[in-house]
């Protein structure tokens, strides 16, 4: 899951390097092509790591977070482009703390095994 998302997240942080449109455009474009190849696995293995009866549950409170998260996205952004004027930051911020998320997130659950199903 993790490896599939670095590769998103350093396209994210690309589009406001690139020399101009048609590149920023292709960096954008390639990350939206593989920015939800860790869904289908993230849900899999939140399946495999929680009790039977417990998956929905663990699956709603997932996805409700998340989107509650992303919510906070565009409130935050305006306020770092109102503040500092460029409209790179909001960017490169977001793909970096993404980066460390991911890792994060790695190192918190590389060792913890889904069940067999």
């Amino acid at each position: 899951m993790v490896f599939t998302r670095i590769p998103s997240n350093l396209l994210l942080i690309a589009v406001p390097l690139a020399p101009g449109f048609v590149p920023a455009r292709a960096a954008y474009l390639a990350r939206m092509a593989i920015s939800q190849m860790d869904v289908p696995t993230r849900q899999a293995y939140v399946a495999g790591i929680v009790a039977l009866e417990e998956r929905t549950a663990a699956n709603a409170a997932m996805n409700t977070t998340r989107n509650i998260a992303q919510a906070a996205g565009p409130f935050s952004s305006g306020a770092v482009v109102a503040a500092l004027g460029s409209l790179a930051i909001p960017l490169l911020i977001g793909g970096g703390l993404k980066i460390v998320y991911d890792l994060a997130i790695f190192a918190s659950f590389r060792k913890v095994r889904p069940e067999a199903v």
